[in-house]
């Protein structure tokens, strides 16, 4: 029975009483077993199981609890619980009732809402606007943190943009039209819409349990409030609220028992993870918070307890190389090893030192893999083939056609859907329009040219008869680009399996193109001439990148659900084997034997940079807080005193005395 491994606190949360429950779970406490231990109670008190529904902050953790119910329970009874993330839960319900949705990463949304901007004069107007980019994060943190119209939200923290107002309004509703024109969707809009559909539906569920719920915003607590729950069991700890810049809002952890009358509290206070002095350590820093829920922790663990170590170096990559030997000799294995930091350019040093002692290293929490540009490629490929109509695919993948940027694109777009009469794979592969339009304008941007040329060139009449060969703006190099585009989708029109489709574009001629193009950018010297071993070394993790996606495309016989599982699962995922180098985001939830915290200097953990920005010194506090308990064995927290690169001095952090670990006034000495 999956109730009998809990100890009495987990025990008494999972069997709470229907109705509002709070469940403060502290790291290493054991909050997975708690919900899987409360699942597994309502489905032997008679809740049928697809009346459950499972909210979790990654979809790997929904399924790691449901592969845990699945030793107490059929897979039959299992696999009909509702889970998954926030967002792809609020997709498979809306697709269910609405058919496919085109999700869109913000990367390709911020093309979009760029594209609009510019069309937008702000030369007679006083002041400074905000760039595209920057709206475009604060209409999005907008839409996570707030209920008020986005005007009174934006006006109480930036008043002095007061002036812009109106155009800001205007390029933002501009951008709403243009996504529901071309069926585009966020991730926002996915919570938005289904919120707007319960206002007439109801989901209907028996009890909802949220996993990580301090880390939920306001738009996941309204759309929490608008599902009605006859049952709700939320599980988090205050002192884990590391989100905020995110939109992240602790209120809806910290005023729980206010907003929900009758409701429950429970604590797990044994941790399982970390030893004696590394709690007390993780927890003499962490009081320096307000106490919002009282908690006092035990150790549940027994064996060796080695004492938190400091580490001391006077020079920056000193402190690099350091840790990278003590690593090599260790006798942990690499992946129970974390290196964990505040900013990416930590992760670059201890990268280089790490890879130059031949110690194998995956990084998460920096650029993500489907980011590359080699790997959304490839995906940009499929989506147009799964969905003809998603112009910003189409618009990425002609950036790598030479001398045709956005506008151009847009115009290649435009006129591929008159040739096939509203049909741009008809427009492609079977033009039923033979020459091109004369004038095609648009209100704001002109994407046309008055005057198109409608004879086509002879050197081109005699090789090639594609509309588009006749625009004035092509070149033999971008025709021959179009035409490996057409030969490809040519190919493929009738293949349906996603990875067969990924191994053809992998060995197509478009493909090497790119390839090629990105190869000689990523090892072009400073002097232009082309360094052989990088451009020989970025070509083959070109192609171990695009190997790594087409693996991940053999699970999948649907091309829909495997472009869908990318976008909405993509930051899950990542590579590669030997020592963890982590942001203190990306740790989250992860435990190992030994954890190296670097940089412990003041101004880079904590960073001052963002708290200027509006976070705040409890909230670095948090995130050290969750580096610290990432550590079953052995905790080393290291700092250096000066960068002789940029010939700066470093005071230790702040945390380093509250842990104390360091006393007012003491003269450091260098560990080495």
């Amino acid at each position: 029975m999956a109730l009998n491994g809990l100890n009495v606190e987990q025990r008494q949360a999972a069997e709470a009483p229907l109705g509002h429950n709070l469940i403060i779970a502290s790291a290493g406490t054991g909050k997975t077993s708690t919900i899987v231990g409360r699942i597994a109670y309502l489905l032997y008190s008679g809740v049928q199981p697809e009346k459950i529904l499972l909210l979790t902050f990654t979809n790997k953790a929904a399924g790691e609890m449901l592969a845990r119910l699945e030793r107490y329970f059929s897979k039959e009874i299992v696999s009909v619980i509702e889970s998954g993330t926030f967002h792809a839960v609020c997709y498979r319900w809306l697709k269910a009732k609405h058919g496919e949705l085109v999700l869109k990463q913000p990367s390709e949304l911020k093309t979009l809402f760029k594209s609009i901007y510019e069309a937008y004069d702000f030369s007679r107007l006083e002041g400074e606007p905000f760039s595209a980019l920057y709206l475009y994060e604060l209409y999005s943190l907008y839409q996570n943190a707030s209920l008020d119209p986005f005007e009174d939200w934006f006006l109480e923290k930036y008043i002095e943009h007061e002036p812009f107002i109106d155009k800001y309004i205007a390029i933002i509703e501009k951008f709403e039209i243009e996504k529901r024109e071309y069926g585009f969707v966020s991730f926002n809009d996915l919570l938005l819409r289904t919120i707007e559909e319960l206002k007439i539906s109801d989901i209907g569920f028996d009890e909802i349990l949220v996993d990580e719920y301090q880390d939920t915003n306001t738009l996941q607590g309204s759309l929490i409030d608008a599902m009605k729950p006859n049952s709700l069991f939320c599980v988090g700890d205050y002192d884990q609220s590391i989100y905020a810049f995110n939109g992240a809002n602790i209120e809806n952890i910290s005023t729980f028992t206010k907003r929900y009358k009758n409701a429950n509290l429970f604590s797990l206070i044994t941790n399982y993870r970390s030893t004696a002095s590394i709690l007390a350590l993780a927890n003499r820093v962490i009081e320096y918070n307000p106490r919002i829920y009282p908690k006092k922790l035990r150790v549940g663990r027994e064996g060796e307890d080695n004492a938190p170590k400091l580490l001391v170096y006077h020079e920056l990559f000193e402190q690099y190389h350091a840790i990278s030997h003590a690593i090599k000799t260790s006798y942990v294995s690499y992946d129970e090893i974390a290196v964990i930091f505040r900013n990416n350019s930590s992760a670059d040093g201890i990268e280089a030192t790490l890879r130059e002692l031949g110690i194998p290293c995956k990084r998460k929490g920096g650029t993500s893999f489907f980011d590359a540009k080699e790997v959304k490629f490839l995906l940009d490929m499929l989506s147009l083939k799964s969905n003809p109509k998603d112009m910003m695919a189409f618009l990425h993948i002609f950036e790598y056609a030479r001398g045709v940027g956005p506008a151009l694109a847009k115009e290649f777009f435009l006129a591929l859907i008159h040739c096939g009469k509203g049909n741009l794979m008809n427009g492609i592969l079977d033009p039923s329009v033979s020459s091109l339009p004369k004038t095609i304008r648009t209100q704001q941007s002109g994407l046309f040219q008055e005057e198109w040329i409608e004879e086509k060139k002879a050197d081109i009449k005699s090789k090639h008869n594609h509309p588009l060969h006749a625009h004035d703006k092509i070149s033999s190099e971008n025709m021959k680009f179009f035409d490996d585009f057409c030969a490809y989708l040519r190919a493929v029109k009738y293949e349906k399996n996603p990875a067969k489709m990924l191994s053809q574009l992998i060995r197509s001629p478009i493909y090497l193109e790119v390839i090629e193009n990105l190869s000689f950018a990523r090892s072009r010297l400073k002097n232009g001439e082309v360094d052989t071993n990088k451009y020989n070394l970025a070509k083959e993790r070109i192609y171990q990148k695009a190997k790594l996606l087409h693996e991940l495309s053999t699970h999948y016989n649907d091309l829909s659900r495997f472009l869908n599982a990318m976008i909405l699962g993509g930051s899950e995922l990542s590579q590669g084997e030997g020592v963890n180098l982590l942001t203190v985001h990306a740790s989250k939830g992860l435990e190992f034997l030994e954890v190296y915290v670097i940089d412990l200097m003041d101004g880079r953990f904590p960073n001052t940079k963002l708290m200027s920005k509006g976070g705040d010194l409890e909230e670095e506090r948090r995130l050290f807080y969750v580096a610290v308990t990432r550590a079953k064995e052995k905790l080393y927290l290291s700092l250096a005193q000066y960068d002789k690169v940029k010939k700066t001095e470093f005071k230790p952090s702040i945390f380093l005395y509250e842990a104390k670990l360091l006393k007012e006034h003491e003269q450091l000495e260098s560990s080495v």
